[in-house]
């Protein structure tokens, strides 16, 4: 890797880890500023009015085939996962919750190989196990118990997001469309996806004081327009495995907020597990070594043919290139 590529790299990943450490802050807004026990009316604020913003704002919509994969992508990062998300978080202890979370990276790493014909190195599953560790060292306390429903919410959370994730590198964006308009179009067709359900299961929405209104513009222009803009950048640029050990450290930015605003105690097991799962992080992002034949590539280039001297041959007409489909 060149100095430039290795500092693109560098770049790349440092945008694409804003957008989990600005997750971490989701937790403080919702408890300070949001309407208590609202989380479906939460997660279509966050997700409905930033799609249709991002959506205006590209002034492009999907088209053939795109129409069914925004409604698919859209359903799976965002429809599905948020009120999956929330549902977890209501029914698990936050620390039970994160870790059941924690095991995304290890499912992207198992849908890569099915859906992106990439097999997961040592590496990359390593990364996955050290990390999930550190946030389970970081959030489980001793009280932690474990509910049927929850669990259940949390993998099928974790499920969606990871199919998203992988789905999102599979299907790229079609060209001309950014990696804003296409965050639109998922935010789009996943508020448009929770907001029958929140209207039947949590009713009209509840009045909005100023806090309120500042919290849902807050999570739905940076913590998810934004931050979704940048993860779907880093999708499309790095290897998926790679970016999905980055949502470790929405947890991290979580602890070390609540640390910082609401005076939650970090003792040495928390800042061990911290350092567990940011060596996890670190170990996500080296490129696999090489060390046999990878796909569609053979181990060593062939020799050259041994030239013998021929006589003339007769002068052919030029054959224009064959070009790519």
């Amino acid at each position: 890797m060149t100095r430039t590529a290795h500092f693109d790299h560098l770049g790349t990943t440092a945008l694409t880890a804003l957008a989990p450490i600005s997750w971490g802050s989701t937790y403080l807004v919702t408890t300070q500023w949001l309407p208590p026990d609202r989380p479906l009316f939460a997660g279509l604020m966050r997700a409905l009015p930033a799609g249709l913003l991002l959506v205006a704002a590209g002034r492009k919509l999907p088209h053939g085939a795109w129409w069914g994969k925004a409604f698919v992508l859209g359903a799976l990062n965002i429809g599905a996962f948020f009120p999956l998300l929330f549902l977890a978080a209501y029914r698990l202890p936050g620390g039970v919750a994160a870790v059941v979370g924690a095991v995304g990276p290890l499912l992207v790493a198992g849908l890569s190989a099915g859906l992106l014909r990439e097999r997961p190195g040592r590496r990359a599953v390593a990364a996955a196990l050290l990390g999930a560790f550190g946030v389970s060292l970081v959030v489980l306390g001793p009280g932690a118990g474990l509910d049927a429903t929850g669990v259940l919410a949390g993998l099928g959370g974790a499920a969606a997001m990871a199919a998203g994730t992988v789905l999102t590198k599979r299907w790229g964006r079609p060209d001309g469309v950014g990696p804003l308009v296409l965050t639109g179009w998922q935010l789009s067709a996943g508020g448009l996806l929770i907001a029958p359900v929140a209207l039947l299961v949590e009713g009209p929405p509840p009045a909005l004081d100023t806090p309120n209104v500042l919290g849902y513009g807050y999570l739905a222009l940076v913590n998810t327009a934004l931050a979704y803009a940048l993860w779907f950048r880093g999708i499309a640029r790095m290897p998926v495995t790679s970016v999905s050990v980055l949502a470790f450290l929405s947890t991290l930015s979580a602890a070390v907020i609540g640390w910082l605003a609401l005076g939650q105690a970090l003792g040495a097991l928390q800042l061990a597990g911290m350092a567990v799962a940011v060596a996890g992080t670190l170990l996500g992002q080296r490129p696999a070594t090489r060390t046999g034949r990878t796909a569609g590539q053979p181990s060593r280039p062939n020799p050259p043919e041994p030239r013998t001297r021929t006589a003339p041959a007769a002068p052919t007409a030029r054959v224009a290139p064959h070009g790519r489909a």
